[in-house]
């Protein structure tokens, strides 16, 4: 009876011990893969908020050391920053793509005005006999309408940075025009 004993002893001894022992948190584990996941497969998130999107990324590669090494307490708390990361990297996404879509659209609206501006001084500066390189300004004005229609076309299909870079590239084009024009007006001698 007392070897029964020491073994029902023992049993529950071990059984006590098995029970505190920590269990992987799967539920948490999973739902961290799975918002992290979701965030690169965002394209706003990858765009606009990589930053925190490598954050959600270390996480989740710290979660599963500690998962690996038995330290659940910790990799649940990894579980849970990534899970954090990830959703602000989606949201940082969004917010950012907004912002370049309204400065994508601002940038595009003011264009055709300077275009206009630009067309309107190439051709007082050749009326007045401006020593410049008439041929050479107006290659560089077809490569910034090109570059406008460019950004407009981007800006149709969502690409707000590719159409924010297509219109920097063409107000660039059109100001250096206008530069070039300045100052061949400046460098015209003034009649007494």
């Amino acid at each position: 009876m007392k070897k029964l004993h020491f073994f029902v002893g023992l049993a529950f001894v071990f059984a006590l011990s098995l029970a505190g022992c920590a269990r992987p948190p799967v539920e948490e584990m999973n739902n961290a893969i799975e918002a992290v996941t979701r965030a690169e497969n965002d394209n706003d998130a990858i765009l606009y908020a990589p930053t925190t999107l490598a954050r959600a990324r270390e996480a989740l590669a710290r979660m599963r050391q500690e998962a690996d090494a038995r330290r659940f307490d910790v990799a649940m708390a990894y579980a849970a920053e990534a899970i954090a990361s990830a959703e602000r990297a989606i949201a940082e996404g969004r917010a950012g793509a907004e912002r370049a879509r309204r400065d994508a659209h601002a940038l595009i609206t003011d264009l055709p005005p300077l275009i206009a501006e630009t067309e309107h001084g190439m051709s007082a500066a050749r009326d007045a006999g401006l020593d410049l390189d008439f041929d050479s300004l107006e290659g560089d004005l077809n490569g910034a309408r090109v570059n406008a229609n460019q950004a407009v076309e981007a800006y149709s299909f969502g690409l707000y940075g590719e159409a924010l870079a297509q219109g920097r590239s063409a107000r660039n084009g059109l100001l250096d025009i206008n530069q070039r024009i300045a100052s061949a007006a400046v460098a015209v001698p003034t009649k007494k």
